[in-house]
């Protein structure tokens, strides 16, 4: 590893390393000194810079999760009205083979960490917050527009999609769905609470 200029590079490069690490070995086999050998330095700088592999996992998982849910909420901001805006949020959603794939595989990685770690588990719950509410939003906006006849509350509904999002992920995780079939799923999910048929597959459109 090239020496940094300052203390956030370097620890950037350290979660740049646990971040590879844990995609490689799981977070649960993941020590300190694998993340040193990965970073090109020793465990003692390591711990410099963190106190443990918990306080570095926490990091990582709080980088995944901030530059997943930007990469989401510009999505939604460029589409136009409550259908294209739920089609974006289901769409950014899926784990699409390549970076969202890898990106949703490391956060997977790090979910167990939450179970023992208090600063991990408040990171989890902000994280599922701030994604209820991207759907809250749009589906909201849906209904005062008179374009969704929502099913229930926006904030339960949009809940329901996260949740979907990591049932369906981890299917896709252990080979049983494909991308594809978690957008479908998805979508057939945001018909049903909303009521509009814009989110029909064609086949079921056709039988309307």
């Amino acid at each position: 590893m090239a020496r940094p200029r300052n203390q956030a590079e370097r620890r950037a490069q350290l979660i740049d390393a646990t971040a590879r690490t844990v995609v490689d070995l799981g977070a649960t086999a993941t020590k300190l000194r694998d993340v040193a050998r990965a970073a090109g330095v020793t465990p003692a700088s390591v711990l410099y810079y963190y106190s443990d592999i918990q306080e570095l996992f926490s990091a990582v998982f709080e980088r995944s999760a901030a530059t997943y849910f930007v990469s989401r909420e510009e999505a939604i901001a460029a589409a136009a009205g409550p259908v294209a805006r739920l089609r974006a949020c289901v769409h950014t959603g899926v784990p699409w083979p390549g970076e969202g794939e890898e990106s949703t595989r490391l956060l997977f990685e790090l979910f167990p960490v939450a179970l023992r770690n208090e600063g991990a588990a408040d990171q989890q719950r902000t994280f599922a917050g701030r994604q209820t509410e991207l759907y809250r939003q749009v589906l909201e906006l849906g209904q005062k527009s008179g374009e969704f006849t929502l099913a229930g509350d926006a904030w339960t509904l949009g809940r329901s999609f996260v949740a979907l999002e990591d049932g369906y992920a981890m299917d896709l995780l252990v080979g049983s769905a494909t991308a594809q079939d978690i957008e479908d799923r998805l979508l057939d999910h945001a018909r049903i609470v909303t009521g509009n048929q814009a989110f029909a597959r064609r086949s079921q459109a056709r039988e309307m």
